[in-house]
C-alpha cells in the first residue's frame, strides 16, 4: 500500500470538508422573473435555533422507573464502575458526551434519542438506539457489546428517554452531535503545529504523553491515545469528528476559544497517534483501511513519523 504524506492528507481532509456553490450566472439564468417587489425585498435574518433544554436531573422520577434512569446516568458517568464487564479501557461516556450527556454540541444523549432508529453505513444496516449504545461499547470504550436486553443497555436507554422528555422525534435539534457544518481549516492540518498547540492548551490535563490523569483509579481527565484508549473504529479518530468536538469544548471550560485551524492541527497531533486496533480488523492493516477508513478524514493505515498507524500501540 502506498502510504500518503501528511500534507496530502490534510489536503484530501479540506477538500473532502468544502461544499462547491452553484454557479452564480447559471443560477440567475434559470431563476423566474421576479416582481420588483420581490427584487427589492430583503430576506429576514434567520435567528439562532436554541439548544433543547433537558430536564434537570432532581426531575427524575421516584419508583422503578426513576431507579432505572439513575442507573443509567450512574453508568454514563462512571462506566467502568457500573458495566465493567463491557469496557476494554479506563473510559466513560461522559468523556465525549460532556455534562452526563446534557450538553449541547458534545453529542447531548437528548440530541441522538429522537433520531433513531437510522440507517448507519458504518455496519450496513438499520440501527436501533440500543445498537448504536451497542457500537459505543465496542470502540469508544474498547470493549464489546452488551446484550439489547441487558440491565446496561436498558438502563441507558432508560436514562436517554428520560433526558429527551419533550424533545421532537425525527427532528435534528440545535446542539445534537458536533457542530461540523462548514467546519474547515483556512490550511491543511498539521501535526508539527498541532503538537504546539497540545503543548500549550491540552497538556495540563492530559498529559505530555496523552495518558490522562487519575485519581483513585478513575479518569479525572481521559487518555487521548495509547491503550487506554478509543480503539482505531472509534468515530472520535476520525479528523473531522475530533476537530469539531475539540473547537466546541476544549480545553475544558474554554471551549470555543480555539481558532478553527488550530483544533484541526491538535485533532491531526492527538489522531496520529497509536492506540488499539479496530476490532474489525482481519489481519491486513491496508485491507482494514480499504474495507472501514476509506476517507480522508481517518489516519489509520497511513504512515505518520515514519510509523504505519494500526500496525500496533507503539511504546
Amino acid at each position: 500500500m502506498k502510504h500518503l504524506p501528511i500534507v496530502l492528507l490534510g489536503t484530501l481532509a479540506l477538500a473532502a470538508c468544502s461544499h462547491q456553490a452553484p454557479d452564480a450566472a447559471v443560477a440567475a439564468k434559470s431563476a423566474p422573473a421576479a416582481s420588483g417587489a420581490m427584487q427589492t425585498a430583503k430576506a429576514a435574518p434567520k435567528q439562532a435555533q436554541p439548544a433543547f433544554t433537558p430536564p434537570p436531573e432532581s426531575a427524575i422520577p421516584a419508583g422503578p422507573l426513576g431507579d432505572e434512569i439513575r442507573l443509567g446516568r450512574a453508568i454514563f458517568t462512571d462506566t467502568p464502575e457500573h458495566a465493567h464487564d463491557y469496557v476494554g479501557n479506563g473510559l466513560s461516556c461522559s468523556n465525549c458526551h460532556l455534562d452526563a450527556g446534557r450538553l449541547a454540541n458534545s453529542a447531548p444523549l437528548w440530541g441522538a434519542w429522537g433520531m433513531y432508529p437510522q440507517y448507519r453505513k458504518k455496519n450496513g444496516h438499520v440501527n436501533s438506539f440500543g445498537e448504536r449504545l451497542q457500537g459505543c461499547f465496542r470502540f469508544s470504550m474498547n470493549g464489546k457489546a452488551p446484550p439489547l436486553d441487558s440491565d446496561v443497555i436498558v438502563a441507558l436507554e432508560s436514562y436517554a428517554w428520560w433526558m429527551s422528555k419533550g424533545a421532537p422525534n425525527g427532528v435534528k435539534l440545535a446542539g445534537a452531535g458536533y457542530p461540523k457544518q462548514g467546519f474547515k481549516p483556512p490550511q491543511p492540518p498539521d501535526y508539527a503545529r498541532g503538537a504546539a498547540v497540545y503543548a500549550q492548551d491540552c497538556a495540563l490535563c492530559h498529559g505530555a504523553d496523552g495518558q490522562g490523569q487519575q485519581v483513585a483509579g478513575r479518569n479525572v481527565f481521559p487518555p487521548l491515545w495509547g491503550p487506554q484508549s478509543f480503539n482505531w473504529g472509534a468515530g472520535m479518530h476520525e479528523l473531522d469528528n475530533a476537530a469539531a468536538f475539540i473547537k466546541a469544548n476544549m480545553p475544558l471550560s474554554r471551549g470555543g476559544t480555539l481558532s478553527d485551524q488550530d483544533a484541526w492541527d491538535v485533532a491531526m497531533y492527538m489522531d496520529a497517534h497509536e492506540r488499539p486496533q479496530d476490532p474489525r480488523y482481519a489481519g491486513d492493516v491496508a485491507a482494514t483501511r480499504a474495507k472501514y477508513h476509506d476517507t480522508p478524514m481517518s489516519l489509520y493505515g497511513t504512515t505518520v513519523n515514519g510509523h504505519l498507524l494500526g500496525s500496533g500501540v507503539a511504546k
